[in-house]
């Protein structure tokens, strides 16, 4: 009998203690990606290192893989993207700014940010187009991520644009291969 009574408190209470746990969970505008971002959120949750965002290609900071920046943007109308930004964005006001990629190894690439902001990665002149991207609504950490296909090792540059403030976090990460 007491066996009996110790399973049923020990499963009441595995009970509410899931319900108490569930509206943490539910709360949390950062649970809604589809994909496995687990390697982008560590890496948010981490410090980050400060450098600013260049003007041009030739004055951009330089950014690895898997880990997380704050770049301090500059006013946008005195950027010069290396190719024109793939969506129109009001200049008054905004920032902007560019930064220098090389890849480890070809693949597929994410790069997140904590606020809305336009990303573009340009090669030899031209813009790769997105792969996929997913955002979420009051996510800081991060609040959109943009997936890319990068096929070769060379420099890439990574334009932002369009930020109503004057400093991103930001981080690229290589994408986990995709279960089908």
């Amino acid at each position: 009998m007491r066996l009996i009574r110790n399973s049923v408190v020990s499963s009441l209470l595995a009970v509410f203690m899931a319900g108490a746990a569930a509206p943490a969970f539910a709360d949390d505008p950062c649970v809604g990606f589809k994909w496995d971002v687990s390697k982008e959120r560590a890496l948010f949750a981490g410090p980050a290192i400060s450098l600013p965002a260049g003007k041009d290609r030739t004055t951009a900071a330089a950014v690895a893989t898997n880990r997380l920046y704050r770049l301090h943007l500059i006013p946008q109308d005195q950027v010069k993207f290396a190719a024109p930004p793939g969506k129109i964005m009001p200049n008054e006001g905004a920032y902007a700014g560019l930064a220098i990629l090389k890849i480890p190894t070809p693949g597929s690439y994410r790069i997140a940010i904590d606020v809305p902001i336009w990303i573009d990665v340009v090669s030899n002149g031209k813009l790769v187009p997105a792969n996929d991207f997913q955002g979420q609504r009051g996510c800081g950490a991060p609040h959109k991520i943009v997936e890319f296909v990068l096929a070769a090792t060379q420099p890439y540059v990574l334009q932002f644009g369009g930020a109503t403030q004057d400093s991103i976090r930001m981080t690229v990460t290589r994408a986990p291969l995709r279960k089908l």
